[in-house]
């Protein structure tokens, strides 16, 4: 039995919950060191208080998952089957009583996952899965962060990659080709989400869509980007000038940086997870910017691109060591552009450590 199932065991007899179904991908990697993309197929981790559990996945996958190390039970099957026959009969067989409640995953879970677990039990009750699953999540362990360390690292080396190929006339998508080009040849094995380049008045648009946008002078050129290494994600935000900066665009930048290094200074070990957020909001309501700065200071980083905790203005949560998340705060003006810069940050012993570390300073490229 893995440390993490037993403390997700823990957990369950806690709460008294006969047993949990998991069926997020990464939540099944998390306990078991299978990686699947089931498609629409179902895949399933059934753990229950005090009996083994067992996985129910494809069979094309089920080699797969015996060589990852799994050693209990698994359900195969193939496409023609109804692999919920044998799932509701194992479950049924593993529990007991009258009032039965079961954690699910709630924000995840399709409903007709949810239909067929229901006929396990007639008075079977549902609670969330995800506080007892985030809270063993947020808390990375050694190669876990060694992990996020590789991963962080490729990200430092793409924004590099990225400044070096801005030039006059190059489109927002040929810098992104390049980009992805080296990373492959340095084997990367995927990208945590979609690579972002954002040039000129659409960089102030925070979630903006790359195109054939030229980089011109005077632009700023905003990169956002994150490699997965091992299954863990980076994510970084560099932005940079085109040659000449004008003085509305030294200001915001300067402002951005000071906000975020004043937010990861924040980020101690017991802090409120609200007042790091309000911490650089504060910085950058007095230089003028407030209403530029439109989302939270950043969000838990690990297996998922964005995954608990979410650092935001409301979050009365305590950051704890081994926590990982980002620090991004960004002003986006309109006619003018937008500044993100963001950083991978960790909660150690001795306080937060960014682990991507390309530097911050406003850089001209000529």
């Amino acid at each position: 039995m893995t440390h993490r199932l037993s403390q997700l065991k823990n957990w369950l007899i806690e709460k008294q919950y006969a047993f949990t179904f998991l069926s997020e991908p990464k939540n099944v990697f998390y306990f078991t060191n299978f990686m699947c993309d089931p498609h629409e197929r179902l895949l399933g981790l059934v753990v229950f208080p005090h009996q083994d559990p067992f996985l129910v996945c494809p069979n094309m996958e089920k080699s797969q998952a015996e060589q990852a190390g799994w050693q209990y039970d698994i359900i195969g099957y193939e496409d023609h089957e109804n692999p919920w026959t044998p799932v509701i009969r194992r479950i049924q067989e593993r529990i007991e009583g009258e009032s039965l409640k079961a954690a699910i995953e709630m924000n995840t879970l399709p409903y007709r996952h949810g239909l067929n677990l229901k006929a396990c039990a007639e008075n079977l009750q549902f609670y969330p899965a995800e506080p007892g699953v985030d809270q063993l999540r947020n808390i990375k362990d050694e190669q876990e962060l060694k992990s996020l360390r590789k991963a962080a690292e490729l990200a430092d080396f793409a924004i590099s990659v990225g400044a070096g190929a801005i030039k006059k006339g190059k489109t927002e998508q040929a810098l992104i080709a390049e980009i992805e080009y080296e990373l492959k040849k340095r084997g990367c094995e995927g990208m945590s989400f979609a690579t972002t380049v954002l040039a000129g008045d659409k960089s102030a648009a925070p979630h903006g869509n790359p195109g054939d946008r030229q980089i011109r002078e005077g632009d700023f050129v905003l990169f956002d980007l994150g490699v997965i290494v091992d299954g863990y994600c980076s994510d970084i935000t560099r932005t940079f000038v085109y040659k000449h900066a004008s003085d509305e665009q030294r200001k915001i930048y300067d402002t951005v940086l000071q906000a975020e290094e004043a937010a990861i200074a924040a980020a101690q070990n017991g802090a409120i997870i609200g007042d790091v957020d309000r911490t650089a909001r504060q910085i950058i309501d007095q230089a003028g910017y407030g209403k530029y700065f439109t989302h939270r200071i950043g969000h838990g980083l690990g297996l998922g691109i964005h995954e608990a905790p979410s650092m935001s203005s409301d979050n009365t949560n305590h950051l704890k060591t081994g926590m990982v998340f980002t620090i991004e705060p960004g002003i986006y003006v309109p006619d003018i552009g937008g500044v993100r810069i963001e950083d991978d940050v960790y909660i150690g012993e001795n306080g937060p450590e960014c682990l991507t570390k390309y530097p911050k300073e406003l850089q001209i490229i000529e």
